[in-house]
């Protein structure tokens, strides 16, 4: 074992200046500027404004889904609010008539 590492107590800091390459030394010393951020838009074409709504299904009725979507040839969305509309519907018109 060597002397000086007896005598001193290393520290993180001590460590990592040990590991820097000479280009790394010299940037290092330069002040750094705030490079200006380069963020991409977030893509929302198509969904602004919309509302995720979703849900936990058993096997049955995730089966009844993706049978209605191909011969329906919809997606999930248009799926989903195609029943809502129906069953909206429905729901109204039961109340006009008295039965709900």
């Amino acid at each position: 074992m060597r002397d000086d590492m007896a005598k001193t107590k290393a520290t993180a800091q001590d460590f990592l200046s040990k590991m820097k390459l000479p280009e790394q030394e010299t940037e290092a010393t330069a002040p750094i500027a705030a490079a200006p951020a380069n963020v991409e838009p977030r893509r929302t074409a198509g969904r602004t404004g919309l509302k995720h709504i979703g849900g936990y299904f058993d096997r049955d009725t995730v089966e009844k889904v993706a049978i209605l979507r191909a011969r329906l040839d919809l997606d999930n969305s248009q799926l989903i609010k195609r029943a809502i509309d129906e069953l909206y519907s429905r729901e109204g018109a039961a109340r006009k008539f008295g039965d709900r």
